[in-house]
C-alpha cells in the first residue's frame, strides 16, 4: 500500500502547542520509507534483474522508446506495493509499457522476481520518489495513463492533509497526461474515495468516465488478496477513472 506526505510538517508536530518550534516544511513526497524484510528470492532478483529493469533517477527527460525498444502507450504507476497487480496488468495490457515507482525495497524485489518468473518485458521501475520522477523525467502531455491504487488514507482527520490526492497534485498528474489519457484511482476507504471524487471532479481538464460517480472496476485491474478478503467481509472498494479532455 502506498503511503504519502504532502507539503506539511512532520506528524509529531501536528499536536504541538501554539508557539512551539517547528522544522521547515518539506517538499511534497509520495511515500514514507518503512522497514521490511527481504526474502532470498527478492534479494536474488534485485541483484540479477535490477541492473536491467530498475532505472536510475536523473534530472533529465526519459526516452521511453529507447528504454523499452519500441513506441507504445506509457502508463505511470505510483506506489505498486509488492507488485503483483502491476505484473498482472502488464501481462494483460501487453501493448502498453509501464513505469512503476516504489521506494519499499522488498516490493521492488518482489516485482522483479515476478518479472523474471513470467518473462515480463514491458515494465521498468524507479526506486525513487514518484513526484520527483514525474516532475523531472516524464515529459508533459506524454502519458497514456496514471495508476494510483490503494494509497494510504491517513484515517485521522488531522492527518487528512497528508493524503496524496489533493488538487495541486492532481493538476500535476493532468499536466503529464496526453489528451485522452486516463487517471485511475482505487481505494477501500470510503471517506478518501469521496475526497478523490471531489478533487477529480473539480479539475476542469478531467472528465469522469462514470458520469458523476464511481466507475466499475476495469477488467485489467486484478483483485488483490487483501481486497478479496475485504470484499468477503463486506468492505467496499471504489474505483475512479477520469480522462483528460482533448
Amino acid at each position: 500500500m502506498l503511503t504519502e506526505i504532502p507539503d506539511s510538517p512532520a506528524p509529531a508536530q501536528d499536536d504541538a502547542p501554539e508557539g512551539a518550534a517547528t522544522t521547515p516544511r518539506r517538499a511534497i513526497k509520495s511515500f514514507v520509507v518503512r522497514a521490511g524484510r527481504m526474502g532470498t528470492g527478492q534479494i536474488k532478483a534485485l541483484a540479477e534483474l535490477g541492473p536491467r529493469f530498475v532505472l536510475p533517477f536523473k534530472a533529465e527527460r526519459l526516452d521511453p522508446a529507447a528504454i523499452f525498444g519500441r513506441k507504445a502507450p506509457l502508463v505511470f504507476e505510483i506506489g505498486f506495493g509488492m507488485g503483483g497487480p502491476t505484473a498482472q496488468i502488464a501481462e494483460t495490457l501487453a501493448d502498453h509499457d509501464f513505469i512503476g515507482c516504489e521506494v519499499h525495497e522488498p516490493g521492488v524485489g518482489a516485482l522483479l522476481k515476478l518479472i523474471g518468473e513470467r518473462s515480463i518485458g514491458n515494465v521498468r521501475i524507479f526506486q525513487h520518489d514518484a513526484v520527483e520522477v514525474l516532475e523531472q523525467m516524464i515529459a508533459p502531455d506524454s502519458l497514456a495513463g496514471v495508476h494510483v491504487f490503494f494509497p494510504d488514507p491517513w484515517h485521522k482527520k488531522r492527518h487528512n492533509k497528508r493524503r496524496l490526492i489533493q488538487p495541486a497534485f492532481v493538476a500535476k498528474l493532468v499536466d503529464h497526461l496526453a489528451p485522452g489519457g486516463y487517471l485511475h484511482l482505487a481505494t477501500d476507504w470510503e471517506p478518501y474515495a469521496q475526497q478523490m471524487l471531489e478533487v477529480l471532479s473539480a479539475e476542469p481538464r478531467l472528465a469522469n468516465t462514470a458520469g458523476t460517480g464511481y466507475a466499475e472496476k476495469p477488467a485489467y485491474r486484478p483483485l488483490t488478496k487483501f481486497e478479496n478478503r475485504g470484499l468477503k467481509l463486506g468492505h467496499g472498494v471504489w474505483d475512479l477513472v477520469f480522462t483528460k479532455k482533448a
